[in-house]
């Protein structure tokens, strides 16, 4: 014998399940709209690790002989040229490019959450290239793991570079090319890294740690190469 519902159970059991429905939509949503950027960047990864692409800066090509050549004839290479020649970052390992906004103040949350949304944001009072100093360059950082991917993915992949990698700034129309020497995974409350000294061309990159997540800060530290 069927128990027979009335409206008002009814009406209690649909609204129920009509919360449920929402809060698994919501969750799902949320899951992917922090890891979308990061899962792409990993995926874009493994197919130019399979494909083996390189990439390449435009300043770079008219010197490379042999296999590079014949790479670039099969369609290998990608050509990286600064999107912004006033101030930009190209890692040529996993072919980030991105335009970098200048003295922006990385205590002030709305500054530069507006500056992490159009580019990598260089820290007020640090150096610039080829002033003989620390300069601090970061993206992507919030204080809110669901907000991570709004803003631009270019130093998702900051975790792959191994000593010796390069990375190129071009600013005010010069390149300068630094070279990895080490990384670090550090707390959000240490911001002494952000301070440091240096009395010779001393780039640190920043990027959140694991990426999608605000749990740790990863550091990357590179010197300038001999010209």
């Amino acid at each position: 014998m069927k128990k027979h519902i009335n409206k008002s159970e009814y009406t209690k059991v649909l609204l129920l399940r009509t919360i449920g429905n929402f809060l698994v939509l919501s969750s799902i949503f949320l899951i992917a709209k922090t890891f979308y950027l990061p899962v792409r960047e990993e995926v874009r990864y493994f197919v130019d690790k399979l494909n083996h692409k390189q990439y390449v800066v435009s300043q770079d090509l008219p010197q490379k002989k042999g296999a590079l050549a014949a790479a670039f004839q099969a369609g290998q290479v990608q050509i990286l040229t600064p999107q912004d020649s006033n101030f930009d970052i190209i890692i040529p390992k996993f072919g980030a490019n991105s335009r970098i906004i200048p003295n922006v103040n990385a205590s002030n949350e709305n500054e530069y959450l507006a500056a992490l949304k159009t580019g990598v944001a260089h820290t007020l009072g640090t150096s610039f290239p080829g002033e003989n100093g620390h300069i601090f360059l970061f993206a992507h950082s919030t204080d809110y793991f669901w907000n991570v991917g709004t803003y631009n993915a270019v130093f998702y992949l900051l975790y792959k570079l191994e000593r010796g990698d390069e990375i190129d700034l071009f600013y005010r129309g010069q390149r300068y090319v630094y070279t990895v020497i080490g990384k670090q995974n550090v707390d959000p409350s240490q911001v002494e890294f952000l301070t440091r000294k240096s009395n010779k061309e001393f780039l640190t990159l920043q990027t959140c740690w694991p990426p999608g997540t605000t749990l740790q800060r990863l550091l990357v530290f590179a010197t300038r190469k001999a010209q």
